[in-house]
């Protein structure tokens, strides 16, 4: 049975390989190709293009030395930790629940940075069309606040026009006709922390109501 499954994975994988090779040559409008979504394989490498933006990132530091990582909890006492490259991983906060985990760290480079004490917004940008979401949540990753026993508050946002400028700039940097940016606002500050190729934009349609896939329509028709 495990010899079968591993046939069919191994062909799906095909299929879809050979999938994204026809849509890279194709004449059509689509969102987004391959080459312009791998800049979220490498949050380093992507920091450097959000800089490149004009956005702040928060403090970060990326190691898989416990030393160097003692200091870095030191300077900032709050301090969060998720993955480096494309696989989802839960934002978690470092603290005495979680700190065995530290022992691991030589195995895998791990992202850490200074824990922003402010609210989430994730903000869609389709071409030059920018939706933006406030999302007030208890947990350190409001994706998972449910499981804890909280929740999460989803509220349309109005960007100003200067950020709303800087959102749509930096999808273009990345080469992303659609994108979900992450941002996080601490006492007016504006940080952001990650450009995601493929949003699950439905997740925040479905709270605000913002006619997301219907630009998304109207983008890939026009």
């Amino acid at each position: 049975a495990s010899a079968r499954s591993s046939r069919l994975n191994w062909a799906s994988r095909s299929v879809m390989r050979a999938c994204i090779d026809l849509f890279d040559i194709l004449p059509v409008r689509m969102v987004n190709h391959r080459r312009p979504m791998m800049s979220n394989n490498s949050k380093p490498y992507q920091s450097l293009l959000i800089r490149q933006a004009g956005f702040d990132i928060p403090e970060t530091l990326i190691t898989n030395d416990p030393h160097s990582l003692g200091e870095f909890i030191q300077e900032r006492r709050q301090v969060i930790y998720k993955s480096i490259g494309s696989t989802r991983s839960i934002v978690a906060r470092l603290d005495h629940n979680n700190l065995h985990k530290v022992n691991q760290l030589p195995n895998l480079p791990t992202q850490f940075q200074r824990m922003i004490q402010g609210f989430n917004l994730r903000v869609h940008v389709i071409g030059r069309r920018v939706f933006a979401t406030k999302i007030l949540s208890r947990d350190t990753d409001y994706r998972y606040a449910s499981q804890h026993g909280n929740y999460a508050d989803f509220q349309v946002f109005e960007l100003n026009s200067e950020l709303r400028k800087k959102c749509i700039a930096l999808a273009r940097l990345c080469g992303l006709d659609f994108a979900g940016i992450d941002l996080m606002v601490e006492a007016g500050k504006v940080f952001c922390l990650e450009v995601n190729p493929s949003p699950a934009y439905t997740y925040y349609q479905n709270f605000t109501g913002q006619p997301i896939a219907e630009a998304l329509a109207d983008y890939l028709t026009g």
